[in-house]
């Protein structure tokens, strides 16, 4: 008789577990947005809100809150809009001088920890070793400064190859224009093969499958239409009526407008993200804490406590905690 009674007793127990841990989940801590970092919040990756405003429209009030036409954007109206709206590129990492990026190799730990080791030689009598150490620090120094203007200058030829064009009405008339002088406002021709040149809104669609892989890693192409959307997907790259920059046709035709361009688009606020400067390694942080032992004289277990803020500050780095 005790045996038919304790299983509802372990059951009972099991669900006053699960209640409990149920309860323990819904009431945890909100995440506090003071640790998020300012690069983080200013860098943000979003869909841009006019993006969502146009997915609710019908075609013809849509072309009048862009100030636009099915016929296409005049050249002297497109002209205007480029030199508000910029150039249609996506953020890239900016090009330095020679200076600064002998400079930022000068700042690395391990050339500082040589430079340093080297000077007590020198100032201990022993010149041999510090020329040792300082010819150590001018070959990698050098090389690297070769290596990395070798391989900028590798890239750019690279990239001046890739001439990347789009099928354009302007003044009535289809065309093909370069990318990056698109314009909010363009009505553009689609086709299998295109690549989406910015966040747009399709007007006329046939049989028009996109592939979104490069944005969410989807293995198959979705079916795009252009009928209003006016109530929001809970992602935006879920609309059916919007196509992103840096997505491609697989098959069908369309015709769409422009809404946003360059680093407006939701790419453009990816690329934002990724070229800003990032943070250091554990790798850099290890070094750093060598070097903070070397030139402070003290253990590197009490390092966290007797860090200068100015060695920090030279380094570009993180003080270790």
């Amino acid at each position: 008789m005790g045996t038919p009674d304790s299983k509802p007793a372990v059951e009972n127990s099991s669900a006053k577990v699960n209640a409990g841990a149920l309860g323990a989940t819904a009431t945890l801590p909100a995440p506090d947005e003071s640790q998020i970092p300012a690069k983080a919040k200013q860098h943000n990756i979003r869909v841009s809100p006019a993006v969502l405003d146009a997915a609710g429209k019908d075609g013809d009030e849509l072309l009048r809150s862009l100030r636009t036409a099915s016929a296409g954007l005049a050249q002297s109206e497109a002209d205007s809009r480029a030199r508000t709206a910029g150039p249609n590129e996506v953020a890239q990492e900016r090009q330095r001088g020679w200076f600064i990026r002998f400079l930022i190799i000068l700042r690395n730990p391990l050339v500082i920890l040589l430079a340093v080791l080297s000077s007590i030689s020198f100032a201990t009598g022993d010149p041999r070793a510090g020329s040792v150490m300082a010819g150590m620090i001018v070959l990698s120094v050098t090389l690297r400064f070769l290596q990395e203007t070798r391989a900028g200058a590798a890239a750019a030829k690279l990239k001046a190859m890739i001439h990347v064009t789009a099928t354009v009405v302007r003044n009535g008339k289809p065309q093909e224009i370069p990318l990056r002088d698109l314009v909010p406002g363009d009505i553009i021709n689609l086709s299998a093969g295109d690549m989406i040149p910015g966040d747009v809104r399709i007007l006329s669609a046939k049989d028009l499958f996109v592939s979104q892989g490069t944005l969410t890693g989807e293995s198959l192409p979705v079916e795009k239409f252009h009928d209003a959307d006016p109530n929001a997907a809970n992602s935006p790259v879920e609309l059916k009526n919007i196509c992103f920059m840096g997505t491609s046709v697989q098959s069908g035709t369309a015709t769409a407008v422009v809404v946003v361009t360059g680093v407006q688009t939701y790419l453009g606020t990816m690329a934002s993200s990724i070229t800003q400067e990032g943070t250091p390694t554990s790798f850099v942080n290890a070094i750093a804490r060598i070097l903070f032992a070397i030139v402070g004289g003290a253990p590197a277990s009490n390092l966290s406590n007797r860090t200068d803020g100015r060695i920090n500050l030279f380094l570009g780095i993180e003080a270790p905690h």
